[in-house]
């Protein structure tokens, strides 16, 4: 099967958009519900070439739904219309094409900005505005109801669910200027450790001693530590664990509200196995009760099948999320082989990222690679 991912703006105001991502040979279009701030190219919109955004809810964010929530997610005010992710998804359906709801959780800058006792806050104690911290009951109050919300109202056929856990240091601000800093991945990992008063709370409950903790993480961003577990000692474990299931509680609580408004949903989960992981792709365990784990395939082919094995071995089917931007060439033979390859290393879907920001040559390559690939025309259409 094949994905392809797409904004409500790529849709709404083109009536030729839902037959171009037809005509790629995708099986179903990931369709964003809401999602975070971003500057978006619009290479093929009829009345504009770009969008700069905040972070929105597309389906109608309603005033019954969300009275008395501290977080409520902004409307897409820069949009004429009422329901971007129902016009979008009718379109898009009017050409055969299933919609799946692709919705973003924890990552949200201008609720962040709006309540920075909500958000990741580092061992040095500086926040992340654009990362909500699940350790807040607020925080998981409004991605329940976002995923209610998006259930309901937007009526998709499946639904992804993105950051579905902590963010940590990496996908962060506009005109990012760390990379000089040489911070490792495990430094990096260390920088996403949290310790806003909700963390705090839970590593004392769990018998730690929180400033002895934040002295480690501190020390091992400025020194030189092999891994998370050499820069934490005897209370890596435990902190693993905390962190793991902080992404488990934020996960059992939002499959068991979606199934509730529709029971039998698919429900897709950005992932990975790696108990250290935050941001989209959040920290997932064993048996995790999805229908599909996609991982992260934007970076080197090995490093990536890696990350796909390391998923598969945790049960459900796995899908791989495929970049076609740059670097990656627009060559739709390059994508096919990419394609294989991780297929080959266990992906049952394809998902490719970005069918609104890809340029002509780019829709192009898709469309080659998927074509050379296969694809099952049925497949994703008894979704409903």
């Amino acid at each position: 099967m094949n994905v392809v991912y797409a904004y409500p703006w790529d849709i709404v105001g083109d009536p030729a958009a839902p037959g171009r991502l037809k005509a790629l040979g995708a099986d179903a279009v990931a369709l964003a519900a809401a999602y975070h701030t971003t500057r978006a190219a619009t290479p093929h919109h009829p009345e504009h070439r770009l969008v700069d955004v905040h972070a929105a809810c597309y389906v109608p964010v309603r005033e019954e739904a969300w009275r008395g929530h501290r977080l409520v997610p902004p409307r897409p005010a820069w949009m004429s219309s009422a329901d971007p992710f129902g016009e979008a998804r009718d379109a898009l359906r009017a050409e055969g094409l299933p919609v799946h709801a692709w919705t973003v959780l924890t990552h949200n800058s201008v609720l962040g900005s709006s309540a920075p006792d909500l958000v990741v806050t580092n061992a040095f104690g500086e926040p992340y505005p654009y990362a909500l911290c699940p350790a807040a009951a607020d925080v998981r109050e409004y991605c329940r109801t976002l995923v209610h919300e998006v259930v309901e109202l937007g009526a998709p056929d499946a639904l992804i669910l993105e950051a579905c856990g902590a963010l940590g240091f990496k996908h962060g601000g506009h005109h990012e200027k760390t990379d000089g800093a040489d911070w490792s991945p495990v430094q990096t990992a260390l920088l996403s450790l949290c310790f806003c008063a909700a963390c705090r709370a839970r590593y004392e409950s769990a018998g730690l001693d929180v400033p002895e903790l934040r002295s480690r993480v501190r020390a091992g961003v400025d020194g030189a530590p092999v891994s998370v577990e050499d820069a934490l000692g005897d209370m890596a474990e435990t902190v693993r664990d905390l962190r793991t299931g902080l992404a488990g509680e934020l996960r059992d609580l939002l499959i068991a509200e979606a199934r509730s408004v529709r029971p039998g949903i698919p429900i897709t989960l950005h992932a990975s196995a790696d108990p250290w992981a935050t941001g989209p792709f959040a920290t997932v365990p064993e048996g995790v009760d999805v229908d599909l784990l996609v991982g992260s395939c934007w970076g080197a082919p090995e490093t990536d099948t890696e990350g796909l094995r390391a998923l598969g071995r945790l049960g459900p089917r796995v899908g791989a999320y495929l970049l076609a931007l740059p670097p990656r060439p627009a060559d739709g033979a390059a994508l096919a082989r990419l394609a294989e390859t991780y297929r080959a290393a266990g992906a049952a879907e394809i998902h490719w990222y970005h069918a609104g920001l890809a340029s002509a040559a780019r829709l192009k390559a898709i469309a080659e690679a998927i074509a050379a690939t296969g694809h099952d025309p049925g497949a994703g259409s008894d979704r409903g």
